[in-house]
């Protein structure tokens, strides 16, 4: 999954595409891969005899008129060849742990979450997702796992795969999530940042399936942001792309855990959000789970006005990628749509007219479960090769 995908033929990476083509469609025939990708039609016919060759996918004739099937003879259906292979995925938040199990197709199997400062304790977040993963496996039953994909909160080199931000994860810097998992772990583990996987989910699974080029924006205890270009995840050269929650805000003075002042996340964030509603409604312990009972004019207000800041922001993203779709996701994109509309004002009126017109403005689809669900995913893809 390396951007700089060293070794592999052009013929290859085309074969990766369809095959993951087929993947996303579940059922698909040629000529609906030659329509979604843009390929010629031999170009997919060689591509597909491969995948065929190695077993990877099978193809069978439809019993009736199908996808791309047309008024003639019934087309041939591919599917890909499904494994008997358990994966398993880890979402690191700042403030969390979430473990899953998947069936090889990636469904969910079992789940299990805890509150935990990740940021600040890196060996003991590490041990604990270990532990409960273990717990897991044990009470269904799971020897083998084929794969775990395992998403942090910050970025990672794309080379070395270590953490080298000691503003955002300033326990992690040096660290190899992905070695210190499979030490722990004995199966092989493929670390990724977190918005990125929740992009991932949300290009195969959510709202981002009927998009190619999409900007997800993970609205949490942090802010980061996972881009798509072409229908494929972008990290940039080194694996540092969509790092916005350190944007600094002009006249914003607030401290931010990073070292700086008035950084996107200091106004935009749970703990912000949290900190001016507790001066509306005295005495509510507050937390995601509170926002059911402070409902109101007030607190749509405060969620509105913290969507227009960050949609000032994103507007100049949208103006330089112009995107198709701007999906918001994280505890609070999927908790509530006063943010959203706020960052759907401000993009409509800072963005080049042209490209907001053209930019659809919604809420991720598979809700706070994105990035847990695109780690699981993206883990039988993986296990696949």
């Amino acid at each position: 999954m390396s951007q700089k995908s060293a070794g592999s033929s052009p013929r290859d990476r085309t074969r990766e595409d369809v095959f993951r083509y087929i993947q996303s469609a579940g059922n698909a025939t040629r000529a609906l891969i030659v329509e979604l990708s843009g390929l010629s039609r031999s170009t997919v016919n060689h591509a597909v005899s491969r995948l065929l060759a190695d077993e990877r996918v099978t193809e069978t004739q439809a019993e009736g008129g199908g996808p791309g099937s047309g008024s003639g003879r019934p087309a041939a259906i591919l599917r890909v060849v499904p494994r008997d292979a358990p994966v398993a995925a880890i979402d690191f938040g700042h403030n969390h742990i979430n473990v899953a199990l998947g069936d090889s197709l990636g469904r969910p199997i079992a789940e299990e979450r805890v509150e935990l400062d990740v940021d600040l304790r890196a060996t003991e977040a590490i041990d604990h997702a270990a532990r409960l993963l273990g717990g897991l496996r044990a009470s269904v039953g799971i020897d083998n796992l084929a794969a775990i994909v395992a998403g942090v909160p910050g970025p990672l080199d794309t080379d070395s795969g270590l953490v080298r931000s000691p503003t955002i994860l300033s326990s992690w810097v040096g660290l190899d999530p992905r070695k210190e998992l499979e030490q722990r772990l004995g199966v092989p583990v493929h670390a990724e940042n977190d918005a990125l996987l929740g992009a991932y989910g949300e290009l195969h699974l959510g709202a981002g399936r009927r998009y190619a080029d999409f900007l997800y924006v993970k609205v949490s205890h942090g802010i980061g942001a996972g881009l798509v270009v072409g229908g494929q995840p972008y990290r940039g050269s080194q694996g540092f792309a969509g790092e916005i929650g350190h944007t600094p805000l002009p006249g914003h003075t607030e401290m931010c855990r990073c070292g700086n002042r008035g950084c996107l996340e200091t106004v935009v964030s749970v703990s912000a959000i949290a900190a001016q509603i507790a001066h509306t409604h005295p005495g509510v312990e507050l937390g995601l789970r509170c926002l059911p009972q402070v409902n109101g004019p007030v607190t749509d207000r405060i969620l509105d006005d913290a969507g227009r800041t960050l949609g000032d922001v994103l507007a100049a993203f949208c103006n330089l990628l112009n995107p198709e779709a701007l999906i918001v996701g994280g505890e609070l994109g999927a908790s509530t749509g006063a943010l959203v509309q706020g960052i759907s004002t401000a993009v409509s009126r800072h963005a080049q007219p042209a490209i907001a017109a053209g930019l659809d403005i919604l809420p991720a689809g598979l809700g706070t479960r994105a990035e847990l669900l695109g780690a699981l995913r993206l883990a039988t893809t993986l296990a696949l090769h």
